[in-house]
């Protein structure tokens, strides 16, 4: 019989009554461990033959960096409200799930990022990412001087908002709303995008997933922080140095095959509409 983890937050009273209906039905069909999403946090190690993760994009991203580095396979249920990461949705799961169970599925695996914090040369912080990095304003302040190296060589000195350095998954987040490409979440590179460069030629930047990023924090660095999908957050002082290369660790994303990358784009980005006439 398959262990499955099922983790949400359940101090949300929809993730608490998702728990109950799911043990009611999971019954024979598998071994199932139900857990707060901050359990996980403390709980080492972590086995299970694969991972449901009930609730919204937040709680899909802080579950694959979990889960991720004992190789569990990963599958999330809808009970946010954008619901991009997710495949199931509580109107389809049982069926899903049962499929799941019996086999009928494939195993995605995407690139993750590891960020490292230096500050004079000593490590103060290393995570795991699944979306991006971020060094940007973390309070009201002037524009941030990042200096950007890629592979040991100065590649500029941005002058803006912040910088994002972000997974192909990822491309669809931060990235996004900053004006970055989208990538084919299946491809190994990182998109680095600035924020409101106060400049009209610092453009995105799609490099090998091989490469190795640096930023380097400029001396007028005092209220800026480094995030990690949006929920890791490290406070910045001039000249900290973030390093970003690809982790040696891959998140496994169970396929169901319910949806595609392109239905996903499609359907919670609008992708490629037609624009709406009026009747005048």
């Amino acid at each position: 019989m398959k262990k499955v983890l099922i983790i949400g937050n359940t101090e949300k009273e929809k993730i608490k009554n998702a728990f109950r209906d799911l043990d009611l039905w999971i019954g024979e069909r598998a071994h199932a461990v139900f857990m707060d999403v901050a359990e996980t946090e403390k709980t080492r190690p972590l086995e299970a033959d694969f991972a449901i993760a009930m609730g919204g994009d937040g709680t899909f991203l802080r579950v694959s960096r979990m889960v991720s580095p004992y190789g569990i396979p990963m599958i999330g249920i809808h009970l946010g409200l954008f619901g991009f990461l997710a495949e199931l949705t509580p109107k389809d799961m049982y069926d899903n799930l049962d499929k799941v169970f019996r086999g009928e599925y494939k195993i995605n695996t995407r690139m993750l990022l590891n960020c490292r914090l230096e500050r004079n040369g000593v490590p103060v912080n290393e995570s795991l990412g699944v979306n991006d990095a971020v060094v940007s304003r973390a309070s009201l302040s002037r524009l941030v001087s990042i200096k950007l190296f890629i592979d040991g060589e100065e590649v500029a000195t941005y002058s803006s908002d912040g910088l994002i350095v972000s997974t192909p998954l990822g491309s669809t987040a931060h990235c996004l709303a900053a004006g970055g490409p989208i990538l084919s979440p299946e491809i190994d590179a990182f998109v680095i995008s600035p924020i409101c460069p106060h400049t009209l030629t610092n453009r995105p930047l799609v490099i090998s997933g091989e490469a190795k990023v640096k930023m380097e924090v400029g001396s007028e660095g005092v209220g800026t922080g480094l995030t990690v999908d949006g929920q890791v957050f490290q406070e910045l002082m001039p000249g900290d140095t973030i390093s970003v290369e690809r982790s040696g660790t891959r998140l496994k994303l169970v396929d169901a095959g319910i949806r595609s990358f392109y239905t996903v784009l499609r359907e919670k980005l609008s992708w490629g509409g037609s624009p709406k006439y009026g009747n005048g």
